[in-house]
């Protein structure tokens, strides 16, 4: 785990009300972090995730994950080092209108 993603485990996912997991592999893919009650799956990006090509198949992944029903949620490694409180407030934000549905 990136330093990003070991923050957001360890400082808020580990000990969120609605269980979540790190690392889950889903078809050919494993996602950062994965909330089956919420049917939603967060990545952090790093730098390498701003090239054309990087780009081009985080959409393939986002579209298949979609395909099997769940929502793809998305930071940038520096939205968790610049606004953490930010990040965990959308997360709980889409987590909740997720469990509602």
């Amino acid at each position: 785990m990136t330093p990003e993603e070991k923050h957001l485990w360890y400082d808020y996912l580990k000990s969120y009300p609605v269980r979540f997991q790190r690392q889950k592999s889903i078809g050919n893919y494993i996602a950062d972090f994965f909330c089956a009650g919420a049917r939603l799956v967060i990545e952090l990006d790093g730098s390498g995730h701003f090239t054309e090509e990087q780009q081009r198949i985080d959409a393939e992944r986002t579209e298949y994950l979609e395909s099997v029903g769940l929502m793809v949620l998305r930071f940038n490694n520096m939205d968790v080092q610049k606004n953490f409180y930010g990040v965990c407030t959308e997360i709980d934000r889409v987590v909740r209108k997720r469990m509602e549905q």
